[in-house]
This record gives structure tokens, C-alpha cells and sequence, in this order.
């Protein structure tokens, strides 16, 4: 199997011309790159929150997120396209998402690896119980979202760094509007 190839992006995504291997874009400080974040809340909501299993905040409470790829045929993953990819491999599920914003943010982590993304950041809805993929996360729970913006203040080593990062430029959008979540 070929390393998936990232696709590396300056701070307002304007494309490099560039892509480098998965791995190489997480080591020492990393290559600048295009990455996601989901967040799945349900008709209470409540946000699907995943154990995250990874090399990489292996054992944090996480959002759904991932990469867009460089394909093998010479074609780039849009946000959408890989975040579809995504919610299918990791919880089985296929839902409509609306892009709220964008962020930049870089964090270390152990072994001189590290996050060094331009992200995205969506919200979808989800009224039933997922089956989470074991190859991605150890278990999941539901939390009220005003519950986990208060946990992560208190809490906020028991989370990935994007998910804090997100979780606050979502405070920072006082004007989203989440009423297109209700049917």
C-alpha cells in the first residue's frame, strides 16, 4: 500500500503545488497541510464524540476528522469528498455537512511528531447510534455540547488539540446559525 500523499497548503489554503507523504507531514514541525474536522451532533444536541485509536493522541476524546488525499489517478480529494471517505470508515454512516469555518493551528505531541494543519471545520447531524470502526477508536459517547465546551476547560488533556482549537473558534462565531440541523 502507497503512503497517502497530503496536500500541503499555506495558511489560507491557497494550494502549493506540493504533496508530501502522511508521515512526513507530522514529523519534527511538520508540513503545512489541508485537514477536516467533523462535528456530529444528534436532535438533542448532543456531539458524537469518538476515543481516538492512532499513533498520534492515541487514546484522546476527538471529533471525526481526517485528510483530503492526493489520488493515486493524479486528482485531489475535495473537503467534502474526504470527508465522506471518512464518516464511512469510521462510523459506517453518510451525512449532509455544511462548512462553518477555518482554522490554522500546529501542536506537538511526543517522539518529535506533531499536527501542522489548515482545517476546516463542518457540522452534520446524526439521530441514531453509530457503530464506531475498532480500527480508529476504542468507544464513543454522546455529550451535550455545552457540557463539553465547559469539560474541555477543565478537562482539556483528555482532548485532541484541533478539537479544543475548533471547539473555541465555534465559541468565537457567536452568528452560526445551527436551526438548518433541525428537520
Amino acid at each position: 500500500m502507497v503512503e497517502q500523499q497530503l496536500i500541503l497548503v499555506d495558511k489560507k489554503d491557497k494550494f502549493l503545488g506540493k504533496y508530501a507523504p502522511k508521515m512526513k507531514c507530522h514529523i519534527g514541525k511538520g508540513l503545512h497541510h489541508r485537514a477536516f474536522t467533523i462535528m456530529i451532533l444528534n436532535k438533542k444536541g448532543e456531539v458524537l464524540l469518538q476515543k481516538r485509536k492512532h499513533k498520534l493522541w492515541d487514546n484522546y476524546w476527538d471529533l471525526t476528522n481526517s485528510h483530503p488525499l492526493h489520488r493515486e489517478d493524479g486528482t485531489d480529494e475535495t473537503y467534502e469528498e474526504a470527508a465522506q471517505r471518512c464518516l464511512k470508515r469510521e462510523w459506517g454512516i453518510e451525512i449532509s455537512m455544511k462548512k462553518l469555518f477555518a482554522f490554522n493551528y500546529f501542536a506537538k505531541y511526543k517522539d518529535n511528531l506533531c499536527e501542522n494543519e489548515y482545517s476546516i471545520f463542518m457540522i452534520g447531524r446524526y439521530d441514531e447510534e453509530p457503530t464506531p470502526s475498532l480500527e480508529v477508536a476504542y468507544g464513543y459517547k454522546w455529550m451535550p455540547l455545552n457540557k463539553l465546551l465547559k469539560d474541555i476547560k477543565f478537562h482539556s488533556q483528555e482532548y485532541t488539540p484541533w478539537l479544543i482549537k475548533a471547539l473555541e473558534e465555534l465559541e468565537a462565531h457567536k452568528e452560526i446559525d445551527f436551526n438548518y440541523l433541525k428537520r
